[in-house]
């Protein structure tokens, strides 16, 4: 893991980013910078005032605001294993003493909100009506993303939701926006869940803003499918069958679709995506034996598992590739039975089928498309 050292109004922290070793990829962007010097411009008048800091990445702006005590939430697990990271090497900054998902948020009130900002439209809409429910009457919000990463429309998105007090000049490819508190709150916002009608099974999947493909199904899950069944045939009543990256869930629903009698496990990195994973399964399966973990990878669920289904995310705050996919592959070698297989789904032009054969000694090819390749594979 490489480390850089983070200068600012505060201080310096250095920081380190989980999982890559890659020197071109910072643990901050140029909008965590902007977002503390905001943030620390506004503390100087009122140090004593109550901090939220939601979806911080990796620390930056955790740790950065120690000294005022954050409270803290984010939908992505991954930032616990950042921070608990990169506090040891800063040792005189505090972790909060607890670091919320949506599965439980944090109630506020709060003087100053910092927020970076998603690439999801409908994220962000959902961000803007929660903050405004939890920060005080003449509060301050801190909104800041990198250009190139704002969501379409995010203008219109601002001005629906919040009162936007002014929009800073690009700094390093970064703005900031101050807001107020707004009206719109998500009491009666349909845009909390979206999702569509399962054509195979008639099982309904929906969503929460922050999850991949809410509103259609993708064309990677659409080809793996139609295999499920036969990969679970040989699986006895009771296998434990984990849906790995479960997003909506639609994966482990299918399978409960096929085999009602497994015992199944929903994990995702996401705490959206676990809420969505669990209601969808409450209301197509409420007597089936499921479980649902908040986790980075199999960082949460233990195995042995009987099978594992995966459709792997290719991209990760902007930096795309196969190191999520990678992570994975390898922790699910560790956690099948011996009877287990692996099946999964992913981007043609990534070459899957030359990193599974890493940690895999049998990988056999079930299906493709010009964009994506089903594969079965298991140790051997």
């Amino acid at each position: 893991m490489t480390t850089a050292v983070l200068d600012f109004s505060g201080g310096n922290l250095a920081l380190s980013r989980p999982g890559t070793n890659d020197p071109s990829l910072r643990a901050w962007s140029a909008a965590d910078e902007l977002l503390l010097q905001e943030a620390y411009s506004y503390l100087h008048t009122d140090p004593g005032a109550r901090v939220l800091v939601i979806d911080d990445q990796y620390g930056a702006l955790t740790l950065g605001l120690s000294g005022y005590a954050p409270d803290v939430v984010a939908d992505n697990a991954q930032l616990k294993a950042a921070l608990a990271l990169n506090v040891r090497q800063n040792p005189d900054c505090a972790v909060p003493e607890k670091t919320c998902s949506w599965q439980q948020p944090p109630s506020g009130p709060y003087d100053l909100i910092l927020l970076k900002i998603p690439r999801e439209k409908d994220y962000l809409a959902w961000l803007l009506r929660w903050a405004n429910q939890v920060i005080k009457p003449g509060g301050t919000m801190l909104a800041a993303g990198m250009i190139k990463h704002l969501p379409d429309s995010s203008v219109d998105v601002f001005a629906e939701a919040v009162d936007v007090k002014g929009v800073s000049r690009a700094v390093k490819k970064a703005r900031v926006i101050t807001c107020g508190r707004g009206e719109a709150t998500l009491n009666n916002w349909p845009g909390t869940w979206s999702g569509y009608q399962l054509e195979s099974t008639g099982v309904r999947i929906d969503a929460m803003p922050a999850v991949f493909a809410r509103e259609k199904l993708d064309i990677g899950t659409r080809l793996m499918l139609p295999h499920l069944a036969s990969v679970l045939k040989p699986c006895r009543p009771g296998a434990r069958v984990l849906d790995l990256a479960c997003g909506n869930g639609v994966l482990g629903l299918s399978a409960l679709a096929a085999k009602p009698d497994i015992d199944i496990t929903f994990s995702d990195v996401s705490s959206q995506a676990v809420l969505s994973a669990r209601r969808n399964t409450e209301a197509a399966f409420s007597s089936a034996a499921a479980s649902f973990v908040h986790a980075d990878g199999l960082a949460g669920p233990v195995g042995p598992f009987e099978r594992i289904l995966l459709n792997p995310p290719f991209h990760e705050g902007g930096v795309v590739g196969d190191h999520i996919a990678l992570k994975l592959f390898e922790q699910a070698s560790r956690n099948l039975s011996g009877t287990g297989r692996l099946l999964m789904v992913g981007n043609r032009h990534l070459g899957y089928h030359k990193s599974l054969r890493r940690f895999f000694s049998q990988v056999r090819q079930l299906d493709a498309n010009p964009k994506f390749v089903v594969f079965e594979a298991w140790p051997g």
